[in-house]
């Protein structure tokens, strides 16, 4: 009996083994080659929604002066489009704009504690700066503008802009910065000073060389919106946005942020705040 359970055994045993073949080196999963594999895929941004802070600094544009709402300017529209992308759970705006606010207005604002505390959790800063200092110029020259007065002008605006670079940079250095750039409101009514056309475009090509000496900042054209258009995009005072050219901002930014900045920013769950807009005077 025991010598017919062990034949049967070895039987088996020998059926069992010839049924699998050994393993090789091809069967083999190497760790290199399955981190290689893992690497390759991107996992799509709306996979995990992500929640953002968003802080707005800068001049009567990021206040919103000429919203008939009173919401702060394209800083709604912004944050409409946001949380109706599939990438993005939810965005908490601080809004930190003053009207009439120059670059070197702009320096003294980021160096008080409340923007600091913003700023140094905030995942994206958003400014518009650099109008006022044009108006200062075209205000005090206005019947002899001159090219030498902006030239001067301008190197006051650089210095600024990179000291308030600095200044966020040394907050918070893993911040995204995006900057909006300068359009003419002057175009549709005062088409024949080509002059101040002229100084904007250099002004922003300025802004541009000094963000490019910097990682992780961007810049927003918007001049063209108000270029290109028959329709009126300006507020009555026929020189901030009105409704309208907010919205059309709004989509610029936007655009920006969803094809350039978050695919740069690292994926955090939580926001800063209670998720709504704080709007700061």
């Amino acid at each position: 009996m025991i010598r017919k359970f062990t034949f049967i055994f070895f039987s088996l045993l020998l059926l069992v083994s010839c049924s699998f073949s050994p393993l090789t080196n091809k069967d083999i999963v190497q760790p290199g080659k399955q981190s290689e594999l893992t690497a390759k895929e991107q996992i799509p941004m709306d996979f995990f929604p992500r929640n953002l802070t968003i802080a707005a600094v800068g001049d009567s544009l990021t206040q919103g002066v000429g919203d008939s709402t009173e919401r702060g300017g394209y800083l709604p529209y912004l944050e409409d489009l946001l949380e109706q992308d599939k990438s993005v759970q939810d965005a908490a705006f601080y809004n930190f704009g003053v009207r009439g606010n120059r670059s070197d207005q702009l320096l003294k604002k980021l160096e008080t504690e409340e923007v600091k505390d913003v700023v140094k959790n905030a995942d994206v800063i958003i400014m518009t700066i650099g109008g006022n200092d044009v108006m200062k110029v075209v205000r005090e020259n206005f019947s002899n503008l001159k090219m030498k007065a902006f030239a001067q002008e301008k190197i006051n605006y650089e210095k600024n802009l990179t000291d308030v670079l600095n200044t966020i940079k040394e907050v918070n250095p893993n911040i995204k910065i995006v900057l909006i750039g300068l359009y003419n409101p002057f175009l549709k009514w005062f088409s024949e000073i080509r002059e101040i056309n002229d100084i904007l475009e250099d002004w922003n090509s300025t802004s541009q060389a000094i963000l490019a000496m910097y990682p992780g900042t961007y810049f927003v054209e918007i001049d063209d919106l108000f270029q290109n258009t028959q329709e009126n995009l300006l507020f009555t005072d026929y020189f901030h946005p009105n409704d309208k050219g907010y919205e059309l901002i709004a989509g610029r930014v936007h655009e920006t942020l969803i094809k350039e900045v978050l695919k740069d920013l690292s994926y955090k769950r939580e926001t800063t705040g209670n998720g709504e807009s704080v709007i700061e005077r």
